[in-house]
């Protein structure tokens, strides 16, 4: 992929006219379904299209438009031998197209760097995690097991990024998360994890400020899932809402969950203004659906673990209208045709992140740094431009800028 045509695509992002998973998105079928209260059939033509980026106080922010991506090709010039960089999260599972969506986005920086250099061919390992903790504990040690592994893309979700960071640590292996959000990861004293996007410390906030200040929002119920992601981001948007998050409808629900009826009662009683959803899409779409099919008009809104494609397609016509936020930024039309020529797919939701991650570690290699404790020490230092915003992390880990977008079902 040339640089100037990753440059010019950039341009593109700050008109957000992109339809596409987050932008549009591979997402693999979900075996469980959208549930009671959904009709497939009625999404049409629906997709999810960009609106704006803010901040934490929920104000709009311009895309920056001058910036240029690191390029994955390098010179060309590369030499290297036997290395290997493995990638871990969800290609099966209930959300699997959320992994799915950064793994494929990560493949087209690779296929770029490998096809322009001969002497530097880098081998990437996946791991199936399925995005549960338990699963991943079990992967976690066959990767750091290899050694000729020198970088981690992943883990993916938050729960199994708490359940493993410590092994990775322990083992000096470098770890890029491209969607792990939940605040507390980068409070583990964790010297090898880099979040690749805004935590839900940032995202939190400015969606909340979003739906008061902007949207005008006056009375919100909050309802969470049990996953880490989900129990970390309700708690910080409801202390940003304040006195707009309304106690009387706020709601816990359980992953795997397909029926929610009390819940979905407890809000009609209420008459909000919103529904916000912390959790993932497996469970968003047959709530947004039930709420849609028993008269609920509050406008549905929820995060990036609802930025999926499947959302739209599981939930059906009850998706349209919903307000969707995402530490993740839209896809370049040049990033899309090549990762669509590669994949046979749209990019998704964290595709543009597992790009830029993947490119940063491949940069890493190309100059020399093959091995673990010296790849780490390249990410610690990296300061450059990606396709979705500006890589330099502070000492824990965290971007020292991070942004939020907001989408809509429309």
């Amino acid at each position: 992929m040339h640089r100037r045509k990753l440059q010019a695509a950039v341009v593109l992002v700050a008109a957000a006219t992109l339809a596409l998973s987050a932008c549009g998105s591979k997402s693999t079928d979900s075996s469980s379904g959208a549930g009671s209260g959904t009709s497939t059939a009625d999404a049409g033509n629906l997709s999810i299209k960009p609106v704006v980026q803010i901040d934490s106080t929920g104000k709009e922010v311009a895309a920056d438009t001058t910036k240029t991506p690191a390029d994955p090709a390098g010179d060309g010039k590369a030499k290297c031998s036997g290395v290997k960089l493995a990638f871990a999260g969800a290609k099966t599972g209930a959300n699997a197209a959320l992994g799915i969506n950064i793994i494929d986005g990560a493949k087209v920086a690779l296929d770029a760097h490998n096809k322009a250099n001969p002497g530097c061919q880098v081998t990437l390992t996946e791991f199936d995690t399925e995005g549960d903790p338990q699963k991943a504990t079990q992967v976690a040690p066959q990767i750091v097991s290899d050694a000729s592994i020198v970088g981690l893309l992943g883990p993916a979700f938050s729960g199994e990024t708490k359940a493993t960071g410590a092994i990775f640590a322990q083992a000096g292996l470098l770890s890029v998360s491209a969607s792990a959000t939940n605040v507390a990861l980068t409070t583990n004293n964790w010297k090898t994890f880099f979040r690749g996007l805004a935590n839900d410390g940032v995202q939190g906030p400015a969606v909340s400020k979003y739906m008061t200040d902007t949207l005008k929002y006056k009375k919100i119920c909050v309802v969470q899932d049990d996953s880490d992601y989900g129990v970390g981001l309700a708690a910080t948007v409801k202390k940003a809402l304040g006195d707009a998050a309304d106690s009387n409808c706020a709601a816990d629900v359980k992953t795997g969950d397909k029926d929610f009826s009390s819940t979905v009662s407890q809000i009609k009683g209420e008459s909000p203004d919103a529904v916000f959803y912390a959790g993932y899409f497996a469970e968003a779409a047959p709530f947004a659906a039930q709420l849609h099919s028993s008269g609920v008009t509050a406008t549905f809104v929820a995060a990036d673990g609802v930025n999926d494609p499947q959302f739209v397609k599981q939930a059906g016509s009850a998706a349209k209208g919903a307000v969707l936020s995402c530490p993740c930024g839209p896809a370049p039309a040049s990033f899309a045709t090549a990762y669509k020529a590669l994949n046979n797919a749209e990019p998704g939701v964290y595709s543009t992140e597992g790009y830029d991650l993947m490119t940063i570690m491949l940069k890493g290699v190309d100059a020399g740094n093959i091995t673990r404790p010296a790849l780490l020490d390249y990410a610690k230092n990296y300061d450059g431009d990606g396709l979705a915003r500006h890589y330099k992390w502070d000492s824990t880990g965290e971007l020292a800028k991070a942004l939020i977008w907001i989408y809509k079902d429309q």
